[in-house]
Parts: structure tokens; C-alpha cells; sequence
């Protein structure tokens, strides 16, 4: 059913739901994904989640958003075990990204660092396009300059790192438009870059995620700087990440 790199393997979700919880970027991301969800969609009635892996976003938008009717798909059973024990009340669907049996069903689709596992990330933008109602939104994060690719990226199972041109085209294609990026994991940009050059040889595909105590908090507070101007309206030019919003036509 997977379309993703073969490099991903499956028995990761154990060791990556353990992490996240405690990771700075990764409950610094689901901040911004929620800030963005409840500014650009504050109307929402349902969200689907395409590629949920363990469902920590998706526990992250249940607790701040009670009302909004909750659905995901993953094509790995191992991510879904996982993240029906963190959202039980959400409904969970095993399919491919570019295969979603869904029709103007949802007011929102979001996909988080999805993208960049699959091949085909066209038929993806697609099939998300087809399941949002008209006027329907998607949010989406993928990683950003191919310049920063390590081994990083190959252990994560990614296929590319986006530059914001190419992702805001691919959307377009796809049949989106009103589309906003912003890139984020800005200010930390040059410790990411002198980061990864120092560790591309290193083998643990969780490495970048077992930072702790101060050094984890201060990051974290770099991160929420970012989202409050991201907030007020700055869109950032250069990151680690990207951050895109965008509609379908009525």
C-alpha cells in the first residue's frame, strides 16, 4: 500500500511516539500547525490528516480544537496503533496518500512532513484537493533546501527537500490557490546547517530528536519567537521548514 521510501522502516513508530512528546521541534510544530488551523479555518467543522504516522499532531489539534470532527489515514498499521491510542475518538483509515477514497468530504486536509516520503507527492496534492469540500482548505510542512540534505534525510525515508517555489507550484497544479508559505525553524537555520554538515556520517535515524534539559527548552523558546511573528503576520524567506496554507475553489 506504501508509496513511501524504502529506507522508512515501520518498527521506527515505537521509537518515534516515544520522542515526540518531548522533542522541541515537534511540539514547537504542532503549535504552529494549531495557530495556523485556527486562524485560517476557525470555521472548521472536520479535518482529515493524510500520513498521521503516530497521531501526535493529530492528539495535539484534538485538545485544542474539542469540536472539530477528527479523521486520518496512514498507510502503515504500526503509525495507526499508535495514534488510535492517542485520539481513540478520531476515525483511522489505512490507504496510499495518493489513493484517498474521499469526495468534498472535509473542511480541512492537512499532511505533516509527508510529502517528501513519496514519490508521487503530485497524486498526493491531488487526492487531498478531491477529498476538501469547495472553499476547503489543506495546511502542509515539508523540509526545505535541498541544500541541507544529509543523512538526516535518508534515514527519515525522504525523497526531496522542497524550495518554496516548487511546493507553491505543485499546489497550483494540483488546483489550489490563495496559497501563503511561510518557512519556519528560521532563526535556528544556521545551527541546523552546521549541524547537519557535522553529522552527515553519523548512522541513527533519531539522533537529531534525543536533545534534552536546557539546551531542548531554549530551542523550543527560539521556536515559539518564530511562531508568535508567524502569528502577526511575518512570513519567513529561508528555514529548516516550510509552512503552506492554501484553497480550493469554491
Amino acid at each position: 500500500m506504501s508509496d513511501a521510501s524504502p529506507s522508512f522502516q515501520p518498527r521506527y513508530f515505537a521509537e518515534l511516539a516515544r520522542l515526540e512528546s518531548g522533542n522541541f521541534w515537534f511540539r514547537a510544530r504542532n503549535r504552529l500547525i494549531v495557530g495556523a488551523l485556527d486562524r485560517h479555518f476557525p470555521t472548521a467543522r472536520n479535518f482529515l490528516e493524510v500520513g498521521c504516522g503516530t497521531g501526535f499532531v493529530l492528539a495535539g489539534i484534538a485538545a485544542a480544537r474539542p469540536g472539530l470532527a477528527l479523521a486520518a489515514s496512514d498507510a502503515y498499521s504500526e503509525g495507526l496503533a499508535f495514534a488510535a491510542q492517542r485520539v481513540p475518538a478520531a476515525r483511522f483509515y489505512q490507504a496510499d496518500a495518493g489513493a484517498l477514497a474521499f469526495d468534498a468530504e472535509f473542511d480541512v486536509v492537512g499532511a505533516f512532513d509527508v510529502l517528501e516520503h513519496i514519490a508521487d507527492d503530485a497524486a498526493v496534492l491531488r487526492a487531498m484537493h478531491r477529498a476538501l469540500r469547495p472553499g476547503g482548505g489543506v495546511l502542509l510542512t515539508v523540509p526545505q533546501h535541498p541544500a541541507l540534505w544529509s543523512a538526516q534525510d535518508e534515514h527519515a525515508g525522504h525523497r526531496r527537500r522542497y524550495t518554496k517555489r516548487e511546493l507553491v507550484a505543485k499546489l497550483r497544479a494540483a488546483g489550489f490557490a490563495h496559497i501563503r508559505t511561510t518557512s519556519f525553524v528560521s532563526l535556528l537555520l544556521p545551527l541546523m546547517a552546521l549541524a547537519r554538515l557535522r553529522k552527515r556520517k553519523r548512522a541513527d535515524p533519531f539522533d537529531e530528536l534525543r536533545i534534552a534539559g536546557l539546551a531542548n527548552r531554549l530551542l523550543e523558546a527560539v521556536l515559539d519567537i518564530e511562531r508568535g511573528l508567524i502569528r502577526l503576520g511575518v512570513s519567513f524567506p529561508a528555514g529548516g521548514s516550510l509552512l503552506a496554507v492554501a484553497r480550493k475553489a469554491p
